[in-house]
């Protein structure tokens, strides 16, 4: 490993880095088949082996030069021509099936960079691979600048309903559904629990207990198998008035191994919209705004056949080339 290069971007607060040049080979004929390859024989998505590829995601996600919230991709070839490239996502801890606010990161990057053509007024579609399959990025340009990004994602699913989950804050009821990754959603009231800052120390630890109870449930599991099987991430939400063109929500997604999203979590969000469909209170032409803990928005709406569209912005943050001193004790870095 000498030189990593990235290109950073924050997606409504949450971190993406993207490297799309000078990695290792990653075998296999389709991105799931590579994140597969990534986590290596015997991992799993938060433990993943180690490796030349998972060496570099460590380089970049540990201390000095990451931190435990950091989150990006690697840019691999797509499964085949119909889309422009594909992505393997990574956190502090592994890789993960499928990431929202990277997508719109990654259609921010294709059009800044020239790898995708976009109009200095209109929309340009950028279609990326990734482990739970074709995901659509439509950048929307206004004065050639980009304004915002609209995330399409593959079908949502409802799984279960009103499951009850055993917490140190007492017993939960948790609705699971699949979105590309597998979402638990709880009320934060049900809880004690409000979602704001000052409540993240406890939010993080009911994420973290919630996620562990539910290691087993057969709701967890996709038919697709064990990479997009077991619950993702836990969403900690509340209520907030009804806007004009519907619901009104707040959360704190917790991932991994107590990751938090800053941002509103845009493959949670799908999982989200799924529900409220179900529920009868997202019907046609109503959008979900939903905040995160951060205060920044997502706007997401339910269309037919289970697909979701979530919506939001993106911005550059800067460029790095990251290097190890081979005289450095601290190696890729470590974490906190």
């Amino acid at each position: 490993m000498n030189t990593v290069r990235t290109a950073d971007y924050h997606t409504a607060g949450e971190p993406f880095r993207i490297v799309c040049e000078d990695l290792p080979p990653v075998p296999g004929d389709t991105v799931a088949e590579r994140c597969a390859t990534a986590i290596g024989p015997g991992g799993s998505g938060t433990a993943p082996r180690r490796g030349a590829l998972d060496d570099v995601r460590r380089l970049l996600v540990q201390e000095p030069r990451g931190h435990a919230g950091m989150y990006g991709g690697f840019v691999v070839p797509p499964d085949d021509d119909g889309a422009h490239f594909g992505v393997l996502f990574w956190h502090k801890d592994g890789y993960s099936t499928a990431c929202g606010h990277g997508t719109m990161a990654l259609g921010a990057w294709a059009v800044d960079t020239g790898r995708v053509a976009a109009p200095d007024h209109g929309d340009a579609q950028v279609r990326i691979d990734v482990p739970s399959g074709r995901v659509t990025a439509t950048v929307h340009r206004d004065g050639g600048r980009t304004t915002g990004i609209t995330f399409r994602n593959v079908p949502a699913r409802v799984a279960a309903r009103k499951v009850p989950v055993a917490t140190s804050l007492g017993l939960a009821e948790v609705d699971i559904a699949h979105a590309g990754a597998c979402y638990a959603s709880v009320a934060a009231r049900e809880l004690g629990l409000d979602v704001s800052r000052a409540a993240l120390p406890a939010l993080v630890r009911a994420g973290q207990e919630i996620r562990a109870a539910l290691a087993t449930h057969p709701a967890t599991w996709h038919p697709d198998g064990p990479l997009l099987s077991g619950v993702y991430g836990v969403i900690l939400y509340e209520e907030l008035p009804d806007t004009p063109f519907g619901p009104h929500q707040r959360n704190v997604t917790v991932f991994a191994d107590g990751q938090i999203d800053r941002s509103p979590c845009g493959s949670g969000t799908s999982a989200r919209l799924a529900l409220l469909a179900e529920d009868g209170r997202l019907g046609p032409g109503e959008d979900l705004l939903h905040e995160s803990v951060a205060g920044t928005v997502f706007t997401g709406r339910f269309l037919p056949g289970g697909v979701t569209e979530v919506t939001g912005t993106a911005y550059r943050t800067g460029e790095h080339a990251f290097t190890v001193d081979p005289y450095d004790p601290l190696g890729t870095g470590f974490s906190l």
